[in-house]
């Protein structure tokens, strides 16, 4: 097969990922109009015995999220505001709309968020309140704990996106530094009636992670935050104003973000409409149409990128040595979300640095055609969703005077695949269900 034509199949797998989780299907699929009732997931919320309905979220996909509801809920909505990422955006009647930064936090997010605020204290009892979160929410939902301000959360933020934690333990944190992060947007909404659809871009689908779970029970305490601080030696990093904040929350001077059996939570509902599984099963049927044997490896990929990237690499040449564990024409498919420690000064983003270690485990291999990529069509601080290569993209870096290995410890991918012209650029595709890991061995 030649290299265009691998690029194009796989493009079109990857684009078939990203269509099945197209964020306003998704949610035109869990939420149904019945008349005066809205049936989401089964359960029934009767419009008829709400003064108000209203909208509220955050997110790379919030628009399109929000867009669908406004076509299902027609007239009864009352108003809504919600905050997405640059570029992020679609026509909306009733939702007011504002971007802000990410992934780090800025004033607009914060005065964004105020506003949401501001909308949701004055919902009542017989108010029912939809919030639309996907991955993003928790830089584009801000509201720094007292005694902390943006400048201390940007470098917070700054510092918990290169340290090496996973998201679980980057959220616990940015939970306990926040006022509506990890259950607390639920506190602002109280007693109305919320109701939360959720995009899911964290592996395993925890509610209380994905974008810092607004409006669920949060698992997490301070002290875990503590333990995470020491675990990456962040103490001496972080502004000392947060550090203040996590050792008061120790005390027990600050309140804990609120817990399973919270009254606040009696009238809840989280719903996740969309994840990355329903993303890799439709890029194996797309691969299964193009004439491919599908093999799914996982769909809850975590752990450092370029060791799981090596991995794959073992297991890309053994099928095409010796057919196992399926034969070719194979499409070896994964997907979950991987962590860089930044090591070096360079440019890229997990994907890319992702494909780069896999052209290292294939160097000289005919036959293997690789991509991986950001179903949000970001990958780090690029404009590039992710990148190919083959056997041979180690040796066309070679030609241009570039070592793939040298590039691969500087953490500076994207000039790389920018030489050898492999990378994938697709803009914003207003979803985010974490990475998708595409292998075709004709």
């Amino acid at each position: 097969m030649e290299v265009v034509d691998s690029r194009r199949q796989l493009r079109e797998i990857f684009q078939a990922g990203v269509e099945a989780v197209d964020p306003a299907r998704a949610v035109s699929r869990m939420v149904q109009r019945q008349g005066d009732a809205v049936v989401v997931g089964g359960k029934t919320f009767r419009l008829e015995d709400d003064d108000r309905v209203l909208l509220v979220g955050a997110g790379k996909a919030a628009a399109p999220m929000a867009q669908a509801l406004e076509q299902i809920l027609g007239d009864r909505l009352t108003s809504g505001r919600i905050t997405v990422k640059d570029g992020h955006l679609c026509p909306l009647n009733k939702v007011e709309i504002a971007e802000a930064g990410h992934p780090t936090p800025d004033q607009r997010g914060i005065e964004s968020t105020r506003r949401i605020l501001e909308l949701l204290e004055q919902a009542g009892e017989r108010d029912l309140v939809f919030c639309v979160i996907s991955g993003g929410g928790s830089a584009l939902l801000v509201s720094p704990a007292e005694g902390i301000g943006l400048a201390e959360k940007q470098a917070v933020t700054r510092e918990l996106l290169s340290c090496g934690a996973t998201i679980s333990e980057i959220n616990a944190l940015r939970k306990h530094l926040s006022r509506v992060k990890g259950g607390q947007l639920a506190r602002w909404a109280w007693p109305a009636t919320v109701v939360t659809l959720i995009l899911s871009d964290v592996v395993g689908d925890p509610l209380d992670v994905i974008a810092s779970g607004p409006t669920v029970p949060d698992r997490s305490t301070f002290e875990d935050c503590w333990r995470i601080v020491q675990r990456y030696g962040l103490a001496g990093r972080f502004p000392q104003t947060a550090i203040e904040v996590l050792r008061r929350g120790r005390r027990g001077e600050i309140q804990e973000t609120p817990k399973q059996g919270d009254r606040i939570f009696e009238r809840v509902t989280n719903q996740i409409v969309a994840n990355n599984l329903l993303a890799v099963l439709a890029a194996g049927r797309k691969a299964e149409e193009l004439g491919y044997r599908p093999l799914v490896l996982s769909t809850r990929l975590e752990g450092e990128t370029r060791e799981v990237a090596r991995m794959h690499a073992v297991i890309f040449r053994e099928v095409r040595a010796t057919g196992h564990p399926l034969a070719p024409p194979a499409c070896i498919l994964s997907g979950g979300e991987t962590t860089v420690t930044l090591r070096g000064r360079g440019k890229g983003g997990r994907n890319q640095e992702f494909a780069l270690a896999v052209a290292l485990g294939i160097e000289g291999e005919d036959g293997i055609f690789f991509l991986s990529a950001g179903t949000d069509g970001t990958d780090g601080p690029t404009d590039a969703a992710g990148a190919f290569c083959d056997g041979h993209t180690v040796e066309r870096g070679r030609e241009l005077r570039m070592e793939a290995m040298n590039y691969l410890e500087e953490n500076n991918s994207y000039p790389f695949f920018e030489d050898t012209g492999e990378l994938l650029k697709t803009g914003p595709t207003n979803t985010n269900v974490m990475d998708l890991q595409i292998c075709l061995i004709p």
